[in-house]
This record gives C-alpha cells, structure tokens and sequence, in this order.
C-alpha cells in the first residue's frame, strides 16, 4: 500500500482520489470547499478542509512522507504554482500538476513539479489516434513522440508469428505483452513463436509514428 495526496478535488483530483482509494492505497484528500471534501469522504482515507497554499498546513497533515501528490486546483495557475513549490521545499518525491496552458507547464517544471499533467490535451489526442488508426484501441503517450499501444492486429497479422512479422527490424517497434480476449490470458514478452490470432491484442513500444506505420490496415 501506497500513500497519496490530492489537493483540489474538481472532476479531475475526485476521480484521481477515489481510483487511487479504491486501488487498496492510503489517500489524503484536501479542499478549501466544504462540499467536495463531503462527496469525496467516503472515498478516501482522510478528508481534510484546509488551505494547502499554507505551507505549515502541509507540513501537519504529512505530506513530505507521501508517495505522491497530484494538485488539481482547476484555473487558479498561482494557487498550484505556490504549492508545487511548498511541495519541492518539503522534498515531496513526485509531484504531479495538473497545468492550465502549456506557459503554466513550463513554470511547474521549474519550480519543481516531476509532472504536468494535460488531461484534454491527452484524451484528445488519445481520441484523435484512435479514429486515425482504427485497430489502435489504447494509446500512451510516455515520452516525446514514444508510446505504449493497445492494437488488435491488422489481418496481415493474423496467422503469423512474431518473427515472420519482424516488427522490431522493420518498424523499431517492440511486442511487450499479448493479450487474449477470449481466454483474458496476459504474456509479457511474449515468445517469437507465438502465431498471432485475431482474439489477440498486442502490446507495443516505440515511437508513435512507427506504431502507426506497423498497424496501418493493408
């Protein structure tokens, strides 16, 4: 069991806090609105009405001990700004940050924030690669132009194993896991052997464009 923080509990740090609670962690939920930190009580750990631009404040409910704390404080850029700092001083392992614009991004990173997070910047273009490229079912972005994707095998796939595919010479790209849908059966790094099956979803690495060229329907 892990422990987190959320500061700001919109839409966003409710549903951060309850995933995580509900995941079996230990969660302390913080807002200054009496309202949320009555709809979240029931989903975290510890529900806490304070104000957590004070850094005292901070310092009295642990946060310095925590795995993690993820601010989602919605438009008011200075209020996350403050205590992205706070957290830096306090030696807060990671630091998450939900930005309001890619300007504000760039003074979280230098105050000290270890992510910023763009959550309709990164479901669209999760949305967009997914009508672009039908048979992509997941997309993570994990690095500049690098990400994780779920695919359901284009039909050139199907009856081939990974060698005959020879993904990793031909595209730079890398099968991590295999999934099938029929029996729920997961294999990480799966054997080159294996004959893809059109129940199969597969799991892969590499630069997003070359994950893109790999799955494009023939």
């Amino acid at each position: 069991m892990k422990r987190f923080c959320v500061i700001g509990l919109g839409n966003f740090g409710f549903h951060v806090a309850k995933t995580l609670y509900q995941e079996g962690h230990e969660v302390i939920a913080i807002d200054l609105d009496r309202d949320k930190i009555q709809r979240i009580k029931n989903f975290t750990s510890y529900a806490v009405l304070g104000d957590a631009s004070n850094k005292e404040f901070l310092k009295g409910q642990g946060i310095g001990e925590m795995e993690a704390v993820i601010i989602s404080t919605g438009e008011r850029s200075h209020l996350s700004t403050l205590i992205t700092l706070h957290l830096r001083e306090m030696s807060v392992k990671r630091i998450l940050v939900k930005a309001v614009d890619e300007d504000h991004g760039r003074i979280l990173e230098k105050v000290g924030a270890t992510d910023i997070i763009f959550p309709e910047k990164d479901m669209a273009i999760k949305t967009a690669k997914g009508l672009c490229i039908s048979n992509i079912l997941e997309f993570i972005p994990i690095a500049e132009d690098y990400s994780i994707s779920e695919v359901a095998p284009p039909n050139h796939f199907v009856g081939h194993n990974l060698i005959d595919l020879d993904l990793r010479r031909k595209y730079n790209v890398t099968v991590i896991g295999i999934r099938d849908m029929l029996t729920g059966e997961f294999n990480t790094l799966p054997d080159p052997t294996h004959i893809i099956k059109d129940s199969d979803l597969m799991v892969m690495i590499g630069k997003t464009d070359d994950v893109e060229k790999a799955c494009r329907l023939k």
